[in-house]
């Protein structure tokens, strides 16, 4: 039996060591990717390798803001039937204060990269009978933020990349989707104080924050055979907050 390997684009991550756990107990090998977490990963790559012997697991580095770290990645890339794009960071600031800097930073890593990533990754996927990319984005891609005005617009442009690109590789058996989470209670949110948490909530239909569990139940299917007929939808994961 073939092994199946799906790239999770920023597994140093909470949500993206979720997405690696749930993919390695489903089966696949995988390549995990990380920016500068190499202990991270590699902490990660033990505890996967202790527990699913049969499966491969390959930490791979880049730098998402350098295009030729992307390159790299790409080559250190053989067979390949999913992407999965976790990687990123937020900015809360007002867009006065922004910096065009930081403006590019969130560009390049959450958009410029990644599409060029899938554009040279697509001809590995294609000899796949199925092949999956996933990409993490977030409920401010859809209904936008105020002082998070420069990710609200890199997500919304992450978003318009994968209803763009389900379309171009439909036929070509490649489904192509995002994951929109809500508030996720991750080491990203740990900035939002309690006071503001708690009104939060009242707004969240659920009354409680989502985990990077949640997150990763919904990549894992979006993978799988199951979902081979969905492609180019934004999937809410966010308790009922923006609907």
């Amino acid at each position: 039996m073939n092994k199946k390997f799906a790239l999770v684009v920023g597994a140093s991550g909470e949500i993206g060591h979720a997405i690696s756990y749930k993919l390695a107990e489903a089966g696949w090998s995988l390549y995990l990717h990380y920016a500068s977490n190499e202990e991270l990963v590699k902490r990660l790559l033990e505890k996967l390798e202790a527990t699913y012997h049969e499966q491969e697991f390959i930490p791979v580095q880049a730098d998402m803001r350098d295009a030729e770290s992307v390159e790299k990645l790409s080559s250190s890339i053989f067979s390949i039937q999913s992407v999965v794009f976790a990687q990123g960071h937020s900015l809360y600031k007002g867009l006065e204060d922004t910096t065009l800097k930081e403006i590019r930073h969130l560009f390049q890593v959450h958009v410029e990269h990644p599409m060029y990533l899938v554009a040279q990754l697509t001809p590995k996927l294609r000899k796949c009978e199925n092949a999956s990319i996933v990409f993490v984005g977030s409920i401010w891609g859809e209904t936008g933020a105020s002082y998070e005005v420069a990710y609200s617009a890199a997500k919304g442009a992450q978003h318009a990349f994968v209803k763009a690109f389900a379309k171009e590789v439909g036929s070509q058996k490649i489904t192509v989707n995002t994951v929109a989470p809500g508030f996720i209670d991750t080491k990203m949110n740990h900035h939002v104080e309690q006071e503001v948490r708690q009104l939060l909530l009242e707004e969240i239909p659920t009354g409680v924050f989502g985990s990077a569990e949640d997150v990763a139940n919904t990549v894992l299917f979006l993978v799988s055979e199951k979902a081979n007929y969905i492609t180019g939808q934004i999937i809410r994961v966010n308790g009922g907050w923006y609907i």
